[in-house]
């Protein structure tokens, strides 16, 4: 069973990953058939995010009321038919709106399959299977990409939007195979079903006697203004510029740069072909950083990560003329930026005690969804206004600036306890 949980927890982050930046591909060909410009595209870029946004923070009050199994199935319907129905819009602003709504699913499943994976997998296995999870989202966007290397060249963009529907298999393994969450059932008094599925999970044997007060540790309710005081002021707010740098970053520079691609170097097909060859550089850049962040420690990794990631930036800007350079530096960036991404999964709930932990990841979270709903249309005002090397420039810089700040502000957490750290 723990098997089944991870499986549909590993799918359900894949095809949301899928569905994000599935639009990455489409931007030419939209933009040939609508007459777009590319600020027009970056704010459709943009109208996903917003989606996102509110997503996020609608399906974290619904999923209190009726559970985190309902809330993903309906989440993962939500952005499955509306990523669809992106194929059928008839303009511009059409599609906009579609696209913002497909954002609200998008935002509200991305949280639910960690909840599943941090609840019940047995504690020794707990972190191994977390960070395999979170690599759910590289495999999810080489699958769009792949999908999109056939499904384009024979029908067009309209149909590609259509690979989006392929989530809505996973809906009946979500309700019939996946158990509610044990925190959602104690909320709701529903306690001997939730004894039932600890007994069910190897949690507490069948012949055990116990209340569940006794076995789920209560969560603490932190005020958002307690992030901004005393020692933890200086850890929020290094934290929401380190979140804020990876996500306008990574949604700013792989959201665009099939079309990048396609416009300066390669034909539609060809640009997605070299996609997918870049996106595969993101592997190996996840897992080192993970792999050397127990030796050298999770501050010193994601600094040097983040810097790596600048200087591909930094060259791609200055040879954005030669095809083999820019791809050569898009490697960099992408094997850098996702390992730095690793790096920041395993610092950011560490800056915390446990009572302070979710508020604060949360906070953090959310001010890196911001940035998201700006990065893809300042991307495209930058790109309109001086090719490739306008917003290169700037993301060198803001990976430059999140590296320095965190090795010269971070704490490190690797080998202390919790009560080092509030030191």
């Amino acid at each position: 069973m723990h098997l089944c949980i991870f499986s549909v927890s590993f799918l359900s982050y894949a095809f949301t990953a899928m569905d994000v930046m599935l639009i990455s591909v489409l931007l030419k060909p939209i933009a040939e058939e609508l007459a777009l410009t590319n600020i027009e595209l970056g704010i459709l870029g943009s109208s996903g995010y917003l989606g996102m946004f509110f997503g996020a923070l609608s399906f974290g009050h619904l999923s209190d009321k009726i559970g985190r199994k309902a809330s993903l199935a309906l989440s993962l319907l939500i952005y499955s038919v509306f990523t669809a129905l992106c194929g059928l819009a008839p303009g511009y602003i059409t599609l906009l709106v579609i696209r913002a709504i497909a954002g609200i699913g998008l935002g509200g499943a991305l949280p639910i399959p960690g909840v599943y994976v941090s609840e019940y997998p047995p504690a020794k296995y707990r972190g191994r299977m977390i960070g395999l999870v979170e690599t759910a989202w590289v495999w999810g966007v080489l699958l769009g990409l792949v999908l999109s290397l056939y499904v384009l060249p024979l029908w067009g963009w309209r149909y590609t939007f259509f690979i989006g529907v392929i989530p809505l298999i996973l809906i009946p393994f979500i309700l019939y195979t996946l158990p509610e969450s044990i925190r959602f059932l104690e909320k709701k008094n529903r306690l001997s079903e939730a004894i039932n599925l600890l007994k069910k999970y190897g949690f507490i044997r069948e012949d055990e006697d116990v209340k569940l007060e006794d076995i789920i540790i209560k969560q603490v309710k932190t005020k958002f203004t307690d992030l901004f005081k005393g020692e933890y002021i200086k850890r929020t707010i290094l934290l929401i510029v380190l979140w804020m740098a990876l996500v306008y970053t990574y949604h700013g520079i792989f959201l665009w740069l099939p079309k990048f691609y396609a416009d300066k170097f390669f034909t539609k097909e060809e640009a997605i072909l070299w996609t997918i060859i870049v996106t595969l550089a993101q592997i190996p850049g996840y897992y080192s950083a993970a792999l050397s962040l127990d030796k050298f420690g999770r501050k010193f990794i994601l600094g040097v990560y983040l810097i790596g990631a600048s200087i591909g930036c930094a060259l791609l800007a200055m040879i954005s003329t030669n095809a083999f350079y820019v791809l050569l530096a898009s490697i960099i960036i992408a094997f850098f930026n996702l390992g730095a991404w690793s790096a920041l999964y395993t610092y950011t709930p560490e800056m915390y005690p446990t009572d302070y932990r979710g508020t604060g990841s949360g906070t953090a979270a959310s001010s890196g969804r911001i940035a998201g709903i700006l990065a893809p249309y300042f991307t495209g005002y930058l790109y309109a206004a001086g090719g490739l090397y306008l917003p290169f420039i700037v993301f060198f810089a803001v990976h430059l600036i999140a590296g320095i700040v965190v090795l010269l502000l971070g704490i490190e957490t690797k080998g202390k306890t919790l009560e080092e750290l509030e030191k």
